[in-house]
């Protein structure tokens, strides 16, 4: 028998936030089929990460993100 998307939405929202996020991850994981996709972005966020560390690059907060990239595309 298949649960209805709305009642299962609600059961997983009135889950505590550690198992959300287990089952966020679970879910992630069944959707990355393709694992040269999955090992290049790993690199691509060491990267990143990288260049936060050492100063070369900043933290943007996802507003202000959109509110660069609207305001380029305007």
């Amino acid at each position: 028998m298949t649960i209805p998307i709305d009642v299962l939405e609600a059961e997983v929202l009135s889950l505590p936030e550690a198992e959300r996020a287990r089952l966020i991850d679970r879910l992630i994981s069944s959707l990355e089929k393709d694992p040269e996709w999955a090992a290049a972005w790993s690199k691509e966020a060491d990267r990143r990460e990288a260049r936060i560390a050492s100063g070369e690059a900043a933290w943007v907060r996802g507003e202000d993100a959109v509110a660069r990239i609207r305001s380029k595309l305007a």
